[in-house]
């Protein structure tokens, strides 16, 4: 068994941190019934990058293990049957904008009357209150307003997003959390809720240190590039064969970092020894350390550095990172059978249960492929009304 067998979901989001984390949930054993528009579903069907079949590898990497039930929202028929499957629903996901699913008959309020039970989950850009709640936007929107933006790239530099869709993720792990606490509260009270989720807060909620330094020091924090503010060593520096690589070091670890770099002046300071006069001290301290390692292999450097017990990473590629031979051990890249795709690599589900079946890699579906046995099995439609909701292009 899975942790979350019994648990359906009916998932009404499109694109990316709604189908994330409802692919996470699947995986942990949920039921999703992945609600697509007929003929061309989720838009990120249509997405780069394509495999040879057609079908979008981006559509893959967010909708493994769901079932798709293709479903006219804007018919009276296709709002019907959606209501009538969120009777049998324990979640519902959207990412409409506020007020549209209501106008669809399927708001919380609707949904709740039938299913007082019902968990339901509204992930919108800025939430469903708010000056800007009627505003949409996509993932780089939210991290240049949220600050994110402004804190990433170097300080000579112009801000720089994330190098993945990071509000996007982000606020796919927090719809997911959402999810399981509705779960865990329902079995405690008895009812259901309804989780209003803004993407923008969830950035917000990401500054963290960042804003510690604006609520305690009044600081608006810079750009520092690969550094930490409040932390010296802790930055990438270019080895002398071209590579990069990171090193993080606190005061236990200073002795050693200035042994193996052979900086023996800096080990003399005993006022470096504390992480305190190293950030006064910042520019001194980082010339000498990317001096010393512009003379160093990095692989050679990494080895020196983690046998002294110093945090140290190689700057990866991402075909390096996957090539790893920690993450090959680990299984995060595997694999799985698509209908018409093929083989296609894939990245796992991180969580690893005792005493559950494993987590494996689901297969993400063809479109509509499970509208049928859906409708069927659930709704008990027989074939004559499906075929007539088909003609009248409802699904």
């Amino acid at each position: 068994m899975k942790p979350l067998d019994g648990i359906r979901i009916l998932d009404f989001s499109r694109v990316l941190a709604g189908p994330m984390a409802t692919q996470i949930l699947a995986e942990l054993g949920a039921e999703v019934i992945k609600i697509e528009r007929p003929g061309s579903g989720d838009e990120t069907r249509s997405f780069e990058p394509r495999v040879a079949s057609g079908d979008s590898g981006y559509f893959f990497a967010f909708n493994r293990g769901k079932k798709s039930v293709t479903l006219n929202l804007k018919s009276p028929d296709g709002q019907a049957i959606a209501r009538s499957l969120a009777q049998n629903a324990d979640v519902v996901v959207e990412n409409f904008l506020p007020g549209e699913m209501a106008r669809f008959g399927l708001g919380y309020e609707q949904l709740s009357a039938d299913n007082p039970k019902l968990v339901y989950v509204s992930c919108t850009g800025f939430g469903q209150t708010g000056p800007y709640s009627d505003r949409n936007g996509y993932d780089t929107i939210f991290q240049a307003l949220s600050g994110v933006m402004a804190l990433t790239g170097h300080p000579d530099g112009a801000p720089a997003k994330v190098g993945v869709p990071f509000a996007d993720l982000s606020s796919g792990l927090w719809i997911a959390i959402s999810v399981l606490a509705g779960i865990a509260g329902r079995a405690q009270s008895g009812r259901g809720t309804h989780v209003d989720l803004s993407m923008l807060d969830v950035q917000v909620s990401m500054l963290t240190i960042a804003a510690a330094r604006w609520f305690l020091l009044g600081e608006d924090p810079k750009r520092t590039g690969t550094e930490h503010p409040g932390r010296v060593p802790s930055a990438a520096f270019e080895c002398g064969d071209g590579r990069w690589l990171h090193i993080s070091g606190s005061d236990q670890h200073w002795a050693a970092i200035c042994a193996v770099l052979d900086l023996d002046e800096l080990a003399a300071d005993a006022a470096l020894d504390r992480n305190s006069e190293r950030v006064v001290q910042r520019e001194r301290v980082m010339a000498a350390m990317t001096a010393a390692i512009a003379g160093r292999g990095r692989d050679e450097l990494a080895e020196a550095l983690r046998a002294a017990n110093v945090p140290a990473g190689e700057v990866n590629s991402v075909a390096e990172i996957l090539a790893d031979p920690h993450v090959e051990a680990r299984g995060m890249a595997a694999a799985f059978e698509h209908p018409k795709a093929g083989r296609i690599g894939a990245l796992r589900t991180p969580v690893r249960l005792s005493g559950y079946d494993e987590i494996s890699i689901g297969v993400p579906p063809v479109l509509g492929a499970d509208t049928e046995v859906v409708l069927g099995e659930m709704l008990g439609l027989q074939a004559e009304e499906i075929d007539r909701l088909r003609g009248e292009g409802v699904i």
